[in-house]
């Protein structure tokens, strides 16, 4: 066929010219690259399906991600208690099958008995028996859970996933049927899931795990939460019936909540009664899972595939550039073979080919480039955490590349072709090649126009998020870090009762703040910017109960032992801190920051004041005796909520089983904050030493410095702005390289009218000058296209911003003299050649 022999034509023309092709290769790899690696992130975090049978028939119950627990009424409901999920399966006719699960993750203490191994911590899910046949997945060995493993009285068993019985165990055949301790308690591991089943949500570090719903009070023990129906913790996932309607399954379960939620069983509090008939639920595609991960990264994602984008239309300029040189220096030969009766068509269809065979060569070339970019993506993105998402292009990524490559091709090429079209054969053949190809001249220069313009919009994006990052990381966020450490553990993991975690935590204070350069050792719930949140609606004495649809009555709150504050550098700008003074026998107090004062003591002074969680009942409970700072404990980039903060030592006796339990969890404390005097050689070796002393299934869930803590917090914009900075200079050199190619031409072009204006007496200096005003009369026009178009840009990106204004004046006029420094190096060279001609040779030339 005629386009086969114009690909080898092509190839032939490619290898006698190996300067333009590898250049031109390189452009494209480098771009086609780029937004193949954004296209394969995009791919598997917004569009992929999950790695389960017929995705296509899940439905998920809920239209909005939610963790961890809630209580009291959602409106729109996304997190249901077992006890609302019995009821659904049980009423319900439309789904073929209705699985439920945990919609957090627990740590879990895992030692495999028999051996005298520490307990390790790992991820486990609680899920209903059917949730492995809901999905469709079956065991890579041995088997999965079933309905008859998830009642009580049941034997305790457990389905361990592909990566950890590969990594850790070895891919050992004898995991299956062994027992295992997991929080102390015996469980037999019955089978591996699949090795590409990650559960049922995109997520970095997958469970480990999956164990029955009906083993959760085994685990949690006092703070199980399966038999209490007024809260709400697990998602529910169903695949559809034969012939079944979502939306009529979707009328019958808001008929069947609302009727559940107005039984007495509900435990609704006074005035939430009259809110039932506005509750609502919403089914939604199910075949992405939970798509926790989609909602956090799709905006980023989207915005760095603009910036690829950019970067790739850059590159077609580029090289569109090279075609326009190589077919203005090929005029002489495309004349002979007009000449000799060739048609516009056929010598269109060769350029063409020519570059749709350069651009596959690039395509090529780009997938090696986004396997790099992939793992160096994934890395800025989550560290060392696992993700199961796989550096290799799959066959949608694959196929974007090669889209790419064609349109790419299409790109670039039909600028060359259309100079190629209008080739006057009589007027080449007399020498024409030589002549200043004015039109191709003007072509060239819109391209660097083009690329100058799309450089300043992708440099003043660099600056704005580079700028937005370093004032998200360097504001005052309420506590010091430096020579703190952050130890995570949970004593329920060895088996701790409630009434016993006075003694430990008094033993592992003593035995932690023995190590020799441990100055301190605080415990809490939670520490700041550690991805953990619990919320109550506050209840103020004196002043009426909040109206129940009120959305901003709640705060959240942390249990924490005396010094706390003075160890984590937390200022008390009122009163007093958390002392030893406030202990089980005293009145019980709290702390509150700054923004609690502002939303429920206005105008006031707190000090004395009294309010109180859970219920209006209870709303003179806590004494406020200290203010606290504002300090960030969730988002650093929004506003601090209203906080309190209760001691470790002293508790409240309700006489409701739900708020005994509510109560008696709160006390486990799993976070511990090191504070040493300096360098403390093998610190960590020592804490997990102190630890396996009191006891040795006390696992180690992590430990890290707290300035590392805070920074994980910043890794998404770390990696958005990272990489739009990498994009921005990616940009910048290929302008520079495409302005130094059409100078160089240029000059080429010129050379005999340059040694003609020297032998009427011009000077190099104005040699120099004519070259110049030429480049900068260029990147002139590029910045009056660009600024506005980067103002525009920066406006559209203002919800990735923080304290940064979209049209930043200082970082608009540095981007500018970046850009104008560069263009003024690219074109020098070429100007300062010219300038260097001698005129007798220059005039020889023509």
């Amino acid at each position: 066929m005629q386009v086969f022999a114009d690909a080898r034509y092509a190839l032939r023309q490619f290898t006698h010219a190996p300067g333009f092709t590898t250049t031109a290769v390189l452009t494209l790899a480098l771009g086609i690259g780029a937004t193949t690696a954004i296209f394969s992130l995009i791919h598997a975090v917004l569009l992929k399906s999950l790695p389960v049978s017929k995705p296509e028939q899940l439905y998920r119950v809920g239209d909005s991600n939610d963790c961890c627990v809630n209580g009291g009424l959602q409106d729109d409901w996304t997190l249901f208690s077992n006890d609302k999920y019995q009821n659904f399966r049980e009423q319900l006719r439309g789904f073929a099958s209705l699985t439920a699960f945990q919609s957090g993750r627990d740590q879990v203490g895992v030692r495999r008995i028999g051996t005298n191994h520490a307990a390790e911590p790992y991820l486990n899910q609680f899920v209903s028996g059917n949730y492995f046949e809901t999905f469709g997945v079956g065991a890579y060995a041995g088997r999965t859970l079933t309905m008859a493993d998830d009642h009580k009285g049941a034997t305790p068993v457990a389905v361990m996933s592909y990566r950890t019985w590969q990594e850790k165990y070895g891919s050992d055949p004898s995991v299956i049927g062994a027992s295992f301790a997991i929080n102390g308690q015996p469980f037999t591991v019955v089978g591996i899931t699949p090795p590409k089943f990650f559960g049922n949500q995109l997520e970095s570090n997958p469970p480990s795990f999956w164990t029955p719903l009906s083993s959760e009070p085994l685990l949690d023990g006092a703070s199980s939460i399966l038999d209490h129906p007024e809260q709400d913790w697990l998602d529910l996932m169903g695949r559809l019936a034969p012939g079944a309607d979502p939306k009529i399954i979707e009328a019958q379960m808001r008929v069947e909540l609302q009727q559940w939620l107005a039984s007495p069983v509900s435990h609704l509090r006074a005035g939430e009664r009259e809110l039932i008939p506005k509750q609502t639920l919403h089914l939604t595609p199910g075949g992405a899972g939970v798509q926790m991960m989609r909602d956090e990264y799709q905006d980023g994602l989207r915005l760095l595939l603009w910036i690829s984008g950019l970067v790739l239309l850059i590159a077609c300029a580029n090289v569109a550039n090279l075609m326009l040189v190589r077919a203005t220096t090929r005029k002489q030969h495309t004349s002979i073979r007009a000449a000799l009766g060739a048609s516009r068509a056929r010598l269109m269809r060769q350029v063409l080919t020519e570059s749709v065979v350069l651009s596959s060569l690039g395509g090529i070339a780009g997938i090696a480039v986004a396997f790099g970019a992939i793992q160096l993506i994934l890395y800025l993105a989550f560290r060392q955490e696992y993700v199961p998402i796989s550096a290799t292009p799959s066959w949608p990524v694959l196929g974007f590349a090669f889209a790419a490559s064609l349109l790419t091709g299409i790109l670039f090429g039909v600028a060359p072709a259309w100079i190629t079209a209008r080739t006057d054969p009589a007027e080449a053949l007399h020498g024409a090649n030589r002549s200043t190809g004015r039109h191709s001249a003007w072509t060239q220069k819109s391209l660097v126009i083009l690329q100058a313009a799309m450089s300043l919009v992708l440099l003043c994006a660099a600056g704005l998020l580079t700028r937005s990052l370093r004032n998200v990381q360097n504001q005052d966020f309420g506590f010091h870090t430096t020579g703190r450490y952050i130890l995570r553990i949970d004593p329920q993991m060895a088996g701790y009762k409630p009434e016993q975690l006075e003694g430990f935590y008094r033993q592992l204070h003593d035995s932690l703040t023995g190590i020799p350069g441990v100055a301190q050792a605080s415990f809490a719930m939670y520490s700041p910017m550690e991805g953990n949140n619990w919320q109550e609606t506050i209840f103020v004495q004196g002043q009426a109960p909040p109206p129940p649809d009120r959305t901003d009555t709640g705060a959240s709150w942390v249990r924490v032992s005396d010094g706390y504050f003075e160890n984590i550098g937390t200022k008390i700008l009122q009163g007093r801190s958390i002392s030893e003074q406030d202990s089980a026998t005293s009145r019980p107090v709290a702390v509150v920051n700054q923004a609690f004062v502002q939303r429920f003591f206005k105008d006031q002074n707190p000090i004395g004041q009294h309010f109180g969680d859970l219920d209006a009942r209870f709303a003179g409970n806590f004494e406020v005796v200290g203010v606290t700072e504002d300090a960030h404990y969730r988002q650093a980039s929004r506003p601090v909520k209203p906080m309190f903060f209760l001691p470790a030592a002293q508790w409240i006796k309700y006489d409701d089983p739900r708020w005994v339990r509510f109560e008696d969890s709160s006390h486990y404390l799993g976070t511990i904050v090191l504070r040493t005097t300096g360098n403390v050689p093998k610190l960590e070796a020592q804490v997990r030493h102190a630890l396996s002393a009191i006891n040795p299934d006390l696992a180690v869930i992590s430990f890290t410095s707290f300035a590392e803590q805070v920074a994980n917090n910043f890794t998404q914009q770390e990696m958005i702005a990272k990489l739009t900075s990498l994009f921005g200079l990616l940009a910048l050199l290929l302008a520079s390289i495409g302005l130094y190619g059409v100078t160089a031409y240029s000059v080429e072009r010129r050379t005999s009218e340059i040694g003609i204006r020297m032998a009427l007496g011009a000077d190099r200096f104005h040699v120099l000058k004519l070259v110049l005003s030429g480049a900068f009369l260029q990147i002139a026009v590029g910045l009056l296209i660009g600024i506005p178009a980067t103002i525009a840009s920066g406006r559209a990106m203002a919800a990735q911003l923080f304290r940064v204004k979209p049209y930043d004046p200082q970082i608009l006029l540095l981007t500018t003299f970046v850009l104008t420094l560069a263009a003024f190096i690219a074109a020098f060279v070429p100007a300062r050649r010219a300038a260097s001609v001698e005129p007798l040779q220059a005039l020889r030339t023509e």
